[in-house]
């Protein structure tokens, strides 16, 4: 199965990742960035705002999360905002015509968290550019997700709710 991790840059996706696979047996994370990468060198004539306007990134992220799966099996954890809902589709769509089991889940974190969160990321401080087109996608986020608000939740309790929600979900 695939659980995406969705949500504000900031929201704790990476994080909870980490903390996720640690409680699932079998599971991994795919950076959906290092396709987005790899792309780079290939499609640098294509000015874009960002990899994911590129069909090509959509369509490797699910063939090469399809190849995987079918290499090792398990869980598959891809922390990976995606704020425009045709690529959401697009994606959804490639993972449901593969038959994979899918468990979207969108981290939410309350605006003046993200900014803490942001403001004060060891990597990348200071770049509120993170938030980005979160708050247009809210509303369809909403429909198309289990939103976990993360705002006063540590990491380690939203992998435990993520990982109750992946048990509940149905494999194929």
């Amino acid at each position: 199965m695939i659980i995406w991790l969705n949500g504000a840059f900031g929201a704790g996706k990476t994080t909870t990742a980490k903390e996720l696979i640690a409680l699932l047996p079998g599971s991994r994370v795919f950076d959906t960035e290092e396709v987005g990468i790899m792309l780079r060198h290939v499609l640098s004539s294509e000015k874009v705002r960002d990899f994911q306007d590129w069909q090509p990134w959509r369509g490797l992220v699910v063939t090469a999360a399809a190849q995987i799966l079918d290499y090792v099996g398990g869980t598959l954890v891809m922390p990976q905002s995606v704020l425009v809902q045709q690529y959401w589709q697009e994606i959804r769509a490639g993972f449901d015509s593969a038959g994979i089991p899918l468990l979207h889940v969108v981290l939410h974190a309350e605006r003046d968290e993200l900014l803490r969160r942001i403001e004060s990321d060891p990597i990348m401080p200071n770049s509120a550019w993170r938030l980005g087109d979160y708050d247009a996608a809210r509303s369809w986020h909403r429909r198309e997700a289990h939103v976990i608000d993360t705002t006063d939740l540590q990491p380690r309790q939203v992998a435990v709710r993520i990982a109750a929600d992946a048990a509940r979900t149905p494999r194929a």
